[in-house]
């Protein structure tokens, strides 16, 4: 395997630390590893680097098992495993989809890596669907939010089934995860890497004079221009109510929650990390897990209501070496929480009557063709250069999934493209292109 190649497929320059720290760690022998540290501080490819150094890619059999609480992380994770392209095949299981698709899935795909939430692997293991002899690894991402959500039974029973496991790797933004080595039995010698010292944040307290918040979001998010924003809430409906509001306001607003269907939720999430909305409305299922880059502010609409919803919440920003701004909106009777240690500082906005909500950079195309096509990635770009006349600089993200295909083009050039490519052909077929609503 190829670590410079795939590093430039990730669009990485060079591992941090705690990256280095890792892949040592987890390569050097089959000891457990527990990798403490900040959310979007790059544990995924942390771990999953050197695991697909360990993995014999000539072989057929499942080697590797990676547990996730979500199905969005373990959409995100299968996606950074083919974006690495190293010959390691992978696959993702969750519920929300019948299980039988996805053991058609498994038979297909042969993947030596799976990655699934803990209910939907231990269904498949026990179905025989999941070939677990030969199963040397296990890594659980985000253990911290798989002990929250109850999983607790589900990942014992999961351990206790890979008997051929000679190496366990845990990963968690909070302390929690060195409870885990007890519960699940791990070894207590285990290398431990903790880097969990949250940095490079600036802290806010914006006071609002109303108890409903909205018209205090509406200045800040102004004062912010272009920049790219998530702004957490409590509950689901208030998520709903919120993102409604800003955009009749004019703001493009990418809204995310656990009642959406899974198709939405793909569609919102993809729509805001590649710059077609520079708003997040969401709930915590945002603060875990998800590969949303540039994050430069994080606004408390309501407060987090935990220490380690809060640690997760300001994780989405000041990734790697960049900085970010946290704001906590607070109401008459509100004051900052307890946990929060670090200094916060009072803001007072300044006046917005003459500002309008920024356009974002880019808009998003969906193209009624995919993987089932044979289409990649270069043939949409060809695609895009040869019937839109767009140069590669006009294209932004692109996500290939099974029956379609997202890209992310330049907002200004959006009307050409559709005016352009519309029932063009790619590959020889005829195809649909027209925006994603």
């Amino acid at each position: 395997m190829d670590i410079s190649q795939a590093l430039t497929r990730l669009h990485i320059t060079a591992l941090s630390d705690m990256q280095q720290h890792a892949a040592e760690a987890i390569t050097r022998s089959d000891g457990d590893v527990v990798i403490l540290s900040p959310t979007g501080s790059g544990k995924t490819i942390a771990y999953l680097l050197p695991l697909c150094q360990k993995i014999d890619a000539t072989s057929d059999a499942i080697q590797a098992i990676v547990v996730v609480p979500s199905r969005e992380l373990a959409l995100q994770t299968h996606q950074v495993l083919q974006q690495m392209a190293c010959g390691v095949r992978s696959m993702s299981c969750y519920g929300g989809r019948p299980a039988m698709d996805e053991h058609r899935q498994i038979r297909s795909v042969q993947p030596h890596i799976v990655v699934g939430t803990p209910g939907r692997l231990n269904d498949h293991i026990g179905k025989g669907n999941i070939d677990i002899r030969a199963v040397c690894y296990l890594a659980i991402d985000e253990y911290d939010k798989c002990l929250e959500m109850g999983f607790q039974p589900e990942m014992q029973r999961l351990v206790a089934s890979l008997t051929a496991c000679r190496q366990h790797i845990l990963l968690s933004a909070t302390p929690a995860a060195t409870e885990g080595l007890r519960l699940l039995g791990f070894s207590s010698h285990a290398t431990t890497i903790d880097e969990c010292s949250p940095v490079r944040l600036s802290l806010y307290a914006v006071t609002s004079s109303q108890r409903d918040k909205l018209e205090a979001l509406h200045h800040l998010l102004l004062s912010h221009g272009d920049e790219s924003s998530i702004v957490f809430l409590n509950h689901r409906d208030a998520v709903e109510r919120v993102s409604e509001y800003l955009r009749q306001k004019g703001f493009t607003v990418s809204n995310l929650h656990g009642g959406m269907e899974q198709r939405q939720r793909e569609d919102m999430l993809y729509q805001f990390s590649n710059g077609s909305a520079n708003i997040l409305v969401a709930t915590d299922l945002a603060s875990r897990g998800l590969d949303i880059p540039e994050i430069n502010n994080v606004i408390h609409y309501h407060l987090p209501e935990t220490a380690d919803n809060y640690t997760h919440r300001v994780g989405r920003t000041a990734r790697w070496d960049a900085t970010g701004s946290v704001y906590f909106i607070l109401g008459p009777d509100e004051d900052i929480p307890q946990y929060v240690e670090d200094s916060v500082e009072p803001l007072e906005l300044t006046s917005t009557d003459r500002l309008s909500p920024p356009l974002p950079r880019m808009a998003t195309v969906y193209i009624g063709k995919g993987r089932r096509d044979r289409i990649s990635r270069g043939d949409i770009v060809g695609f895009l250069c040869k019937t839109a006349g767009l140069k590669g600089s006009d294209i932004g993200r692109i996500d290939v999934r099974e029956r379609y295909s997202y890209v992310a083009v330049s907002r200004p050039l959006l009307p050409q493209v559709l005016r352009l490519a519309q029932g063009q052909k790619i590959k020889g077929i005829k195809t649909v292109v027209e925006p994603l609503r």
